[in-house]
Formats: C-alpha cells, sequence, structure tokens
C-alpha cells in the first residue's frame, strides 16, 4: 500500500515540476517573470513593457493606457541610455537606472468600447462640442445670421477662433515656439 501511495505521488510531482517549468509565472529567472518591477538596465533586448519611469525615482509616467506596451530597443546594460519604442512609434532615450514593469497593461478592449450615450461621456469629465455657428454672434465670431449662415457679416468672413484670430489660410494661432 505504501509503495502505491509513493508512486503517485512522485508522479505528482513530475506533473507538478512540468507545469511549473512551462509556466512563466513559475520560473526561477525573475527578469522574464511578467509583472516584475525592476531597473531597465536587468532587462534584455526585446522585453515588452510598461509603467516606464522618466526619472529615476519618479514613478511610472509613460506607457500606461490600457492595452498598450513599450519595447527595448538597445541593450540597456550596454551604456547609461537605453533606446525604448513607445506605442505612438516614438523611439525615446531613457535613462537604464529608471524602473519599469514587464508585460502589456491589461483591458485592450477599452479603445473599442462604445459610448452608449451622451451622459457616458459627461461621467468620463468630457464636455460637449458645440459648433461656432450654432452660437449667438456675442458667444463666437461664426454665430448669430438668419438659419443656417456660412459665417457672421453681411458678406460672409474667414473661419475664426473664438477670440477673433483667423484660422485658415496659414494663420499661425498657437503660441510662438521657443527657439534655442
Amino acid at each position: 500500500m505504501a509503495t502505491i501511495r509513493n508512486h503517485t505521488d512522485n508522479n505528482l510531482v513530475k506533473k507538478a515540476s512540468l507545469m511549473m517549468n512551462n509556466n512563466p509565472m513559475f520560473s526561477l529567472d525573475i527578469s522574464s517573470q511578467v509583472g516584475s518591477c525592476m531597473p531597465i538596465s536587468m532587462m534584455r533586448i526585446g522585453t515588452i513593457i510598461h509603467n516606464i519611469e522618466m526619472n529615476p525615482g519618479q514613478g511610472g509616467k509613460l506607457v500606461r493606457a490600457a492595452g498598450t506596451s513599450a519595447k527595448i530597443l538597445k541593450e540597456p546594460a550596454a551604456s547609461k541610455l537605453c533606446l525604448i519604442r513607445l506605442p505612438s512609434g516614438v523611439e525615446k532615450l531613457i535613462d537604464s537606472s529608471c524602473r519599469a514593469t514587464i508585460g502589456v497593461v491589461s483591458n485592450p478592449e477599452h479603445a473599442t468600447k462604445k459610448l452608449r450615450k451622451a451622459g457616458h461621456s459627461r461621467w468620463l469629465g468630457r464636455r460637449p462640442v458645440v459648433r461656432g455657428v450654432a452660437m449667438n454672434p456675442v458667444d463666437h465670431p461664426h454665430g448669430g445670421g438668419e438659419g443656417k449662415s456660412k459665417s457672421s457679416g453681411c458678406r460672409g468672413g474667414v473661419s475664426k477662433t473664438p477670440w477673433g484670430k483667423p484660422t485658415k489660410s496659414g494663420f499661425k494661432t498657437g503660441p510662438l515656439k521657443r527657439r534655442k
């Protein structure tokens, strides 16, 4: 009786060890485990990561949205800076002592979720977008007029911002970029 029990225990141990060897969560190599947070210098080329620090000890700033991930392109241990491809396609040099988490952020279906009604976008803190043509003349340069008018004024004007600056024909409306 004891030999039969001992034999079945050995089979269970063999099955458990096979399962542990095949499952990345049970591997002894901590640098390859999904969910491990460590300095980028301890990771290998091609590792998929998320929640990346910009400066050491600052906390994760990059690649935190649902379903996103970044990839290590250049050997982090070789130099102080490491090249990482972000989800936008931009390749960014980041200090190798910054920490990151291995794996992909969960819930990739978040971007495809449809909002069922206007209230759902309000719950997310998004304000409604109102066209300038639908406003009164005091609220927007495109406002006013009888019926569905193209622009304010009898001759029809060019498109303008709410503050009266032209928006088309190459007119620069944003702040001037800092020149170095």
